[in-house]
Parts: C-alpha cells; sequence; structure tokens
C-alpha cells in the first residue's frame, strides 16, 4: 500500500469535472495537492511542463488533462482530438521521468476498446479489434497513453499506473451542446425543454445502445484508491458493472427533471457502438465498489446545473 500522506500531488486537469473530483477527494489523504491552469503551464509544450515540474517537484501526478468531448466533436474535430491528447500525455509523462515522479496515474477512457469487444469489456479486449469510427482519434490517443506508461515501467523502471474510467458525469461537466457526452446533453435539452414549454425532446439514433456511467466522484474515489494499492502493468478498468439504454437514460432524465414531454428519435444520427460495460471484476477484487447509485447521481448533478444556469 502506498501512502499518501505528506506527499505532494499534481493533479493535471484540475479545472475538469474528473480533475476537481479528485482534488476534493485528496483533501482527507493528508497530502499537498499541486494546481496549475493554462495560464501558468500549457500542457501542449514541453518546455514548460519540464520546468513547472522541476520548480514543484511532485512525488505524484494524477493526469486527468486532455481535450474531451462526445461524438459530434469527435468525428468533426479528429486531427485536434489526436494531436492535442498524445503532446500533453507524452509532455507530462517524459517530464515526470526526468524529474523523478515516483508514482504516476495515467487516466485514459472506455472507448479505447474494440467496437464489437466482448461485453462485459475485460481490460485484455485492448487491441483485439477495430475502434468505433465516430471516436478512434480519441482513442488512439488514449491507447498510445497506456502504452507510454507501460513503456516507461519497462525501460525505466517507472511506477506508472492507467486507469480505464467509463463514461462519467457529475458537477463540473460539459454541458455544450455542441460538445458534450449524452448525460450532460440530455439534461440541458430536458431542463430547456421544460422551461420552454416543449411537447418533445429529441435524442441521437434508437435509444437502444447500452452506455454504462459513473459519478465523478466515484471516479475520484476509485483512482486515489489505485493509487494506494495497485502497481500492476495492466490498466484497470473504473466502472460501475452496471449498464442502461440510452432510452431508459433519456426517461430517466426527464423523470429527475420534471419534463412529461414526449422523447423523439433523430434516425439520421449515429448510435455509436451498440453496447459499452466494462467488466469491474478486477478492481472489485481489488476491493473498491462505487457508492452513487444512477438516480442519486443524476440528481445531484441536475441540481448543480440548475443553480450554475441560475
Amino acid at each position: 500500500m502506498h501512502n499518501l500522506s505528506r506527499k505532494r500531488i499534481w493533479v493535471a486537469g484540475h479545472r475538469g469535472m474528473v480533475g476537481s473530483a479528485v482534488v476534493r477527494r485528496l483533501q482527507s489523504e493528508g497530502c499537498e495537492v499541486i494546481t496549475a491552469g493554462r495560464e501558468t503551464v500549457d500542457l501542449m509544450r514541453q518546455t514548460q511542463v519540464e520546468s513547472f515540474l522541476a520548480d514543484t517537484k511532485p512525488h505524484v501526478v494524477v493526469m486527468a488533462a486532455a481535450k474531451v468531448g462526445g461524438i459530434l466533436a469527435n468525428d468533426t474535430q479528429p486531427a485536434s482530438f489526436l494531436y492535442d491528447n498524445l503532446m500533453i500525455e507524452a509532455n507530462i509523462i517524459e517530464a515526470a521521468h526526468t524529474n523523478e515522479v515516483e508514482r504516476f496515474l495515467f487516466l485514459g477512457s472506455s472507448c479505447i476498446y474494440p467496437k464489437f469487444a466482448p461485453q462485459p469489456i475485460p481490460e485484455d479486449a485492448l487491441l483485439n479489434g477495430p475502434l468505433e469510427p465516430t471516436n478512434e482519434w480519441y482513442a488512439i490517443a488514449k491507447i498510445a497513453g497506456i502504452k507510454l506508461a507501460q513503456a516507461y515501467r519497462k525501460q525505466y523502471g517507472r511506477d506508472y499506473i492507467s486507469a480505464m474510467p467509463t463514461n462519467l458525469y457529475g458537477p463540473g461537466d460539459n454541458f455544450d451542446l455542441n460538445s458534450s457526452h449524452v448525460m450532460p446533453a440530455l439534461i440541458r435539452k430536458a431542463h430547456e425543454a421544460k422551461m420552454r414549454g416543449d411537447k418533445s425532446i429529441t435524442v441521437w439514433g434508437t435509444g437502444t445502445p447500452r452506455r454504462e456511467f459513473l459519478h465523478a466522484d466515484d471516479c475520484a474515489d476509485a483512482l486515489v484508491f489505485l493509487l494506494k494499492n495497485y502497481s500492476g502493468e495492466e490498466h484497470v478498468n473504473v466502472g460501475s458493472g452496471e449498464d442502461v439504454t440510452i432510452l431508459e437514460l433519456t426517461q430517466l432524465v426527464c423523470d429527475v427533471v420534471g419534463f412529461t414531454g414526449e422523447i423523439v428519435h433523430d434516425l439520421t444520427k449515429p448510435d455509436g457502438t451498440p453496447r459499452k460495460l466494462m467488466s469491474a471484476d478486477k478492481i472489485r477484487d481489488l476491493g473498491w465498489r462505487p457508492s452513487i447509485g444512477l438516480q442519486e447521481g443524476v440528481e445531484t448533478t441536475y441540481r448543480w446545473y440548475r443553480d450554475l444556469s441560475n
């Protein structure tokens, strides 16, 4: 077990949904949390990242920084999603190695797995089939990050690990309909439809794809757990172990928001991967389980969004 007490921990990407949740979770660990915005260090610039780590000297780095977005953003900005994420992860991992960082946690994404991976998806399904075309650019960048962490472990003996969260949501999520993921998009659509008195809301595709969701605070708890209890080469799935259809999720969101209109499907829009449920066996065997149910999580996220928009 790794003790985080009195350690200096840099959370890269602390302003994002996951990064801010990790910062909150670390407050009870007796450690010193280091954060830095883009005005302090541009993660796309290797010299700036190296200088920042040389000055702050963290013992641990949690890499929650990334360029992220939903299907639309991934499909229309392939170069940005591939290049930006490659640069960010390469710069941080190399600088961590150069500055003798003791522990490093790379945060990936469940989209790294093949489009038609076995369900639930075990960790060893990685690279066993073609990716989902609508987000393959982001997936390739994240796969490169996993392999980079493994390569530094193999060549230099670095204690670098990777975690693969499922679809995350919670306070601090991105609610921009042009770049958001499905959960915040549905919350915003349902809320605005209710405020306007609309008779219906439109969702992409058939509503039949199944997705797994995990609250950001549960994810942060799992990441801290792994930092304290895991040192293996293989990445670890971080998920709830349960999934719902997009239609079921839409109905749940509408119930929470209080929207009583019709749900209309736009069949001209893609469904994406038919099902994406990750196996949670490995992290369960290590001793971690989530504590926030889907309805409770949607309720707290909607309250946060409603307060933000008022």
